[in-house]
């Protein structure tokens, strides 16, 4: 058995998130460009009156775009990031066995964005870092967005 985590689809990839790193789920909010920013980047929106980085997670871990059905209101160490993700398959246990054998597997680019490759039912799940996934440079970018001038 593993630890309770919110699992969703990233494209064809299913992956999960901490539980306690998740804030809430909601359809997806208007965003707009931010210029500057990495592709996986969707752009900035309004959540709760505060302005948030909307990552696209199919973009991000695959490189190509699949369709957004839901954010992922996610906790970092910054402020909150709306994860732009498909469908929400609700709150399972993922079991992850032995951590620290995904680096192998995937190289050290996606190793610093996945905590632990699992599985819920042999149906392989990207358990994801939150905390890790926005750069620098990303947030300097926001900043500046969010600041009148």
């Amino acid at each position: 058995m593993g630890d309770s985590s919110l699992v969703f689809r990233a494209g064809p990839l299913l992956c999960a998130l901490h539980l306690d790193e998740v804030i809430e789920t909601m359809r997806p909010l208007a965003t707009h460009p931010l210029a500057g920013t990495p592709a996986f980047v969707t752009g900035i929106c309004i959540m709760r009156g505060i302005p948030t980085l909307v990552i696209d997670v199919a973009r991000l871990l695959g490189g190509a775009e699949a369709p957004v059905s839901r954010f992922v209101a996610v906790r970092t160490e910054r402020g909150p990031v709306a994860f732009a993700t498909g469908d929400i398959h609700g709150v399972r246990p993922v079991s992850t066995g032995t951590t620290g054998r995904h680096e192998a597997l995937l190289g050290d680019a996606p190793a610093r964005l996945i905590a632990a490759v699992g599985t819920i039912d042999a149906v392989p799940v990207l358990l994801l870092q939150s905390m890790r996934l926005v750069p620098d440079e990303v947030w300097a970018a926001a900043a500046a967005l969010a600041v009148p001038a």
